[in-house]
């Protein structure tokens, strides 16, 4: 795909028009330091976000290219949309606060892994050419600590096929693992530490030069691909790092809050009941509208018309495509006829109606905040008490942790789109590799205040209390985040019980 200019009023919505004079004075003078009262009311109701062409049917049915968006190249400008590697902190363009009696007292970063080799779910049945990773090496291993004892090797996975082994693996041929963070995305981990590093250590002095696992934590899901990318990330923010053991933090995979992991019978009934998979009109309409886009990537693809899991959204197709361009490979071809090719205007098309089904599952449909809610609840509850701890009120989420500052957390497109339909984004995208949230906890005088960054950029909410998220009163976040998930994420386990007819007001028939 072209670099192109972006359509202004799109990217100002997304938050990723960026005026350099701004980033170089500073935005204009937050709020004064009034303190919200401490039992704020804040109403919990679902607004719905602008009307745009990422969440227009006819735009997209009828549009071309992707909005200026990038899907061929890690590289681009930091202010456009780029699906390989979407804009994020950076010194370049971060929005500094020109009020010094406003101090930085807490910073929480969530962002999607890296780039990466698709899914071998969404590979097609069989490609064209091979892909290899022999560029880079994941390691795999363990070695006894606390006390440390015998000493182990660095091992890692060499992927390779055997004369002796009759079978064909699905997809593609060659070195890779399907997923693996590739090359590039390694590269794209390790550059956004350094990114971070120079905002918050460099411009700031909010971060230790050194790193101090007392001061900085990183935590990761149970996917290994997270892993992979926090490893370059850490080393990228603190060479010194490098070849060094640093910990991960992670929850059990049943349970865990970052993925998320954890079993929502609520949130899946109510997601299921209009979005991937449902049979409500809202949803079939582009999927019905698309017939003859389907059946043409059916046909060179090789993926049967009735294979169901490739025909109730565009998620296989858009992965499969995207993670090609992403690393410079050309477009499938048929394996029959190597003439009849995926085209461009295909794989435009393909990403628009992308685009259209995460707006439309995570912020056009009104059950989908209790549906996010549900679902990443403990995550948000754990960042509320994070900022409740680093105000001095209560333990932090996370024992034996009590000077840290700054916390990372390395996780996926799921995670980041549940957070910002919970956060009401005003115009909602499908997160991009890298994609990035960011929350600053500041304190002026004695009142608390929280900067949100989406994209490096402060984030525009749909909802009026929040707002542009520059320095809202922290007792209207907190009174927010606890009305909808409960201070612990106590509402949670009851929410996730509920039957679904509960839970949108309809009754139980």
């Amino acid at each position: 795909m072209r670099y192109s200019q972006s359509t202004p009023s799109l990217f100002a919505g997304l938050s990723y028009i960026i005026n350099v004079a701004q980033a170089q004075t500073g935005y204009g003078p937050p709020p004064a330091a009034t303190c919200g009262a401490a039992n704020a009311s804040v109403d919990l109701a679902w607004y719905p976000p602008v009307k745009s062409e990422i969440n227009s049917l006819p735009a997209v049915l009828n549009g071309s290219g992707v909005y200026g968006f990038i899907f061929n190249s890690s590289q681009g400008p930091l202010d456009t949309y780029n699906w390989c590697n979407m804009p994020h902190t950076n010194p370049t363009t971060y929005p500094k606060v020109n009020d010094s009696s406003y101090k930085l007292e807490y910073v929480e970063v969530i962002h999607r892994h890296h780039k990466r080799t698709p899914y071998a779910a969404n590979t097609f049945p069989v490609e064209s050419y091979a892909w290899e990773c022999s560029d880079e090496a994941l390691f795999f291993g363990g070695k006894p600590i606390n006390p440390y004892g015998n000493s182990s090797a660095s091992t890692y996975w060499d992927v390779y096929s055997s004369p002796s082994n009759p079978l064909v693996p699905e997809g593609f041929n060659g070195t890779c693992q399907f997923p693996q963070i590739t090359r590039g995305g390694l590269d794209d981990s390790h550059q956004h530490g350094v990114d971070l590093k120079a905002v918050y250590s460099t411009m700031l002095g909010f971060i230790p030069e050194h790193y101090d696992s007392k001061v900085v934590s990183y935590r990761v899901s149970n996917n290994v691909i997270t892993s992979q990318v926090a490893s370059m990330l850490i080393a990228g923010m603190y060479p010194s790092r490098a070849n060094r053991d640093t910990p991960l933090l992670t929850q059990p995979d049943s349970i865990d809050s970052l993925a998320p992991g954890y079993t929502c019978d609520t949130s899946g009934a109510l997601f299921g009941s209009y979005g991937s998979g449902s049979d409500s009109p809202a949803w079939l309409a582009h999927i019905n509208s698309s017939a003859t886009l389907y059946a043409n990537l059916d046909r060179i693809s090789g993926v049967s018309p009735n294979a169901s899991d490739w025909h109730m959204s565009f998620d296989h197709y858009f992965d499969n495509l995207s993670a090609r361009l992403c690393h410079a490979k050309a477009l499938p071809c048929s394996i029959a006829n190597t003439t009849d090719c995926v085209s461009m205007s295909q794989a435009d098309e393909v990403f628009r109606l992308g685009e259209y089904e995460y707006s439309f599952i995570y912020r056009d449909n009104n059950q989908s905040l209790p549906a996010s809610v549900s679902s990443y609840g403990i995550w948000v509850a754990e960042l509320a008490q994070n900022i409740r701890h680093a105000m001095g009120d209560g333990s932090s989420s996370v024992s034996n942790a009590t000077a840290v500052r700054y916390r990372h957390n390395v996780a996926h497109d799921g995670s980041i789109s549940r957070l910002l339909s919970i956060l009401q984004i005003e115009r909602m995208v499908w997160p991009g590799m890298g994609s990035e949230v960011v929350f600053e906890l500041y304190k002026k005088e004695t009142c608390y205040f929280l900067r949100v960054l989406w994209g490096g950029q402060i984030l525009t909410s749909s909802h009026p209390a929040l707002g542009r998220m520059d320095m809202v009163p922290i007792e209207t976040v907190l009174a927010y985040f606890d009305g909808l998930v409960g201070v612990g994420a106590s509402k949670i386990p009851g929410l996730c019980q509920t039957p679904e007819c509960d839970v949108d007001g309809e009754g139980c028939a």
